[in-house]
């Protein structure tokens, strides 16, 4: 792809993601549907915080004052003005919204899609009561069930291929996402305790030691994955981690 074709590849993919979000957004207005979205459960389902981060701030915030959300909500936004300010001032003069945009990707957005597809159809494959409940489909249209559980992921490793994205050290890299599990987890555990309701019904299912080892499989499983982005992107691109002199 030339640089004038990614660049309307990713305001076409933001555009798709605002349209999604606009769509979801608007489930709540229907008289059957609050029942089923009640206290929040639109936004606790981390397959639509992952749709969120393809929304620019300037569309609003869901769930103001969560901070990985926020970071999910302006990736493709970040993306897009990195494309443009490059064909406007050079890459020299954008450092820094570049570096940006690929820790976003690197720790975020490609290990959260990609969870997000895999653990989705696994469970929904081996029963999908643990995760998509049939009342659902009375709810959700399918095409917006593979939006937010299919496309995802293609859309995702398109981004690998399109371009090269310069990762953290394996420590920061780490951190980072592991920071923002255990603020995931918090927030699952908090709604809980709120709510008496449970996000996922495989969480019902599951006795305090059966939930931290699910936690911590799901941890170690999303960090492999983040792990497997960076040797895509060393296949795809070469060697794009920050100089050893940068890294700490």
């Amino acid at each position: 792809m030339t640089k004038t074709s990614t660049c309307i590849y990713h305001f076409l993919v933001l555009s798709w993601y605002t349209f999604l979000n606009y769509y979801i957004s608007q489930e709540g207005k229907d008289e059957v549907k609050p029942k089923i979205f009640a206290n929040g459960a639109r936004w606790k389902y981390m397959t639509l915080l992952n749709l969120l981060k393809r929304r620019t701030a300037g569309f609003g915030i869901y769930q103001a004052g969560s901070f990985r959300k926020l970071l999910q909500t302006i990736f493709y936004g970040v993306t897009c003005l990195d494309d443009v300010l490059k064909r406007i001032k050079g890459r020299k003069d954008i450092k820094f919204l570049t570096a940006f945009r690929d820790l976003l990707f690197t720790t975020l957005a490609f290990p959260v899609s990609t969870f997000v597809f895999l653990a989705f159809w696994i469970l929904f494959l081996y029963n999908r009561d643990l995760i998509y409940p049939k009342v659902l489909d009375t709810v959700i249209p399918v095409w917006l069930n593979h939006a937010m559980h299919t496309l995802i992921f293609p859309i995702t490793l398109a981004e690998v291929v399109l371009g090269p994205h310069s990762y953290p050290s394996k420590k920061t890299g780490l951190t980072l996402l592991t920071a923002a599990s255990i603020t995931y987890i918090s927030r699952i555990l908090w709604l809980y305790f709120e709510t008496g309701t449970w996000v996922y019904p495989v969480f019902a299912k599951l006795s305090p030691v059966g939930l931290a080892a699910f936690f911590s499989l799901s941890h170690i499983f999303i960090a492999s994955i983040y792990l497997l982005g960076e040797k895509l992107n060393h296949w795809k691109w070469g060697d794009m981690r920050q100089p050893r002199n940068k890294r700490k």
